[in-house]
């Protein structure tokens, strides 16, 4: 009786529950096709967790290049290929410019900052970040000149390995994180300092968490997941906890602060906070200026220090290449230190670095965009605030733009003469409205981290090349090389 009771209700919950939902997605019933919904769950039993892209590859081959699948009860439209992601991001740039929900950020930041944010609080973050990224004679130094200088203390640390076998993870991880304390704190640190170890320990764990099972089931149920002790209680304490660092540098600089002599990022956005505290829209205030330094944290650590271990994995399975990029560093800069200025004489190694990043598609899902109002798209209408994937590793490795995208081939960025060849559909940073405001750094970064490192160092494993596996750990809302261990030979 208990269990026919039972068994009624809740068909009677579930038949409530499809009543209700007609009735919400009434508005959405002209969306892009899709797998059929289950009521709560959405299309969580299609996608697996562990092999989220490949999931979604696998509704694209039936549904086609623009599709609709539910995370819960909310429908997200996936754009994959170049030409559906193009027509999304550039040629319909505005109404595809909104943020879609990213719920760990807006748990702990609550809509605060630059990549979480909206509207004019989004623009006003995005303007004064690229301005003062692009500006950065900050101090007396320019960010080149910042890489350069850190890009001799990785050096150093590669030194100390004296040819034995390590796991470069850690240490680039410091060097790129550096680059950011550089120009947030305006100073660097030590790789032993106890504080900078337990932000990397904290953004590595946030990252971590992002791109694992607990993370997409956070994102799917995160109103409920919230609530409920587990694993992923632990990425919001990593976050938690960044927040915190993050909030005391601010409060150090703030007692610090001299309008007339600004030391770095902080300094510049205090002093605009106190231009505009008259003004009531303003949105250069406290939980801003933290948003957006986790952000430029985040962003700007994992994203190239992951590039950067992408590409040495790549470079210890094809040594020739590797020998190739040390010949064209030779010959070109020789023994001085390597420049931004040498980027532009040097095709080959611009064609490698481009084909790591291509081929590495580290954000495959790309960063979820949202409407910002209702818009018609390849004959389906798309609701105002509907979240929108453009699934870069769809453009990145797209067999149109791309030939035989899964075999690392830098040729492919270069033409007949062996110049620089440019492929719209390489958009490693996005593209639009959204795109990456880090890109001028990242670029400068791996630039100056590559030719510095095998100016000096010829990079070995005793590994055999057929054993080194360049597919990801696993697949999900981000790629994440494998594990391995190598060996930096001084060259001189």
């Amino acid at each position: 009786m208990l269990l026919a009771t039972t068994i009624l209700l809740l068909v009677f919950l579930c038949l409530l529950w499809t009543i209700w939902l007609k009735g919400k997605n009434k508005d959405q019933a002209h969306l892009p096709p899709g797998p059929p919904p289950l009521p709560v769950v959405g299309n969580i039993l299609q996608i697996n967790p562990r092999e989220f892209i490949l999931s979604l590859r696998q509704i694209q081959i039936k549904y086609g290049p623009v599709f609709t699948v539910y995370f819960g009860s909310r429908p997200t439209v996936m754009l994959c290929g170049y030409d559906a992601v193009k027509e999304a991001l550039i040629d319909n740039k505005d109404v595809f410019s909104g943020r879609g929900r990213l719920p760990l950020y807006e748990y702990v930041q609550k809509g605060y900052g630059i990549i979480g944010s909206n509207g004019e609080r989004w623009k006003q973050m995005r303007r004064f970040a690229l301005s003062t990224l692009r500006n950065f004679g900050m101090g007396k130094r320019s960010i080149e000149e910042r890489i350069q200088e850190e890009a001799q203390y990785l050096v150093e640390e590669f030194n100390k390995t004296e040819g034995e076998a390590f796991d470069p993870t850690f240490f680039l991880s410091c060097a790129v994180s550096n680059i950011i304390c550089s120009v947030v704190f305006g100073k660097r640190f030590s790789y032993k300092d106890e504080h900078f170890l337990s932000l990397l320990q904290n953004i590595s764990g946030i990252h971590r968490f992002m791109n694992s099972g607990w993370g997409l089931i956070f994102y799917f149920f995160h109103g409920l997941m919230r609530h409920i002790p587990g694993p992923h209680q632990k990425g919001f304490q990593h976050l938690t906890d960044l927040k915190a660092f993050v909030q005391d540098r601010v409060d150090e600089s703030a007692r610090t602060l001299d309008a007339d002599s600004t030391r770095h990022f902080i300094d510049c956005f205090l002093v605009k906070m106190q231009q505009d505290q008259e003004n009531p829209s303003s949105e250069f205030h406290n939980e801003n200026l933290v948003g957006s330094l986790m952000n430029l944290f985040f962003a700007g650590t994992e994203t190239s220090s992951t590039t950067l271990r992408y590409g040495f994995l790549v470079l210890l399975k094809y040594p020739e290449i590797q020998a190739k990029l040390q010949a064209e560093i030779d010959h070109v800069i020789g023994d001085r230190l390597p420049s931004i200025e040498d980027r532009t004489k040097m095709p080959y190694t611009e064609a490698v670095i481009y084909e790591i990043q291509r081929f590495s598609d580290i954000v495959p899902t790309g960063v979820p965009h949202a409407t910002t109002d209702d818009v018609c798209f390849r004959g389906y209408t798309i609701p105002k605030g509907t979240d929108v994937f453009p699934l870069l590793t769809t453009v990145l490795k797209d067999s149109d733009q791309f030939p035989q995208p899964e075999v690392f081939s830098p040729e492919r960025f270069l033409d007949d003469k062996g110049t620089v060849k440019n492929n719209a559909a390489f958009m490693p940073f996005s593209a639009g409205r959204r795109m990456c405001p880090g890109e001028g750094l990242a670029r400068m970064e791996l630039f100056l981290f590559f030719t510095t490192l095998l100016q000096k160092f010829t990079l070995t494993t005793t590994v055999s090349r057929d054993d080194l596996d360049l597919r990801p750990e696993f697949s999900s809302a981000g790629h994440l090389p494998r594990s391995y261990k190598m060996s930096a030979v001084p060259r001189h």
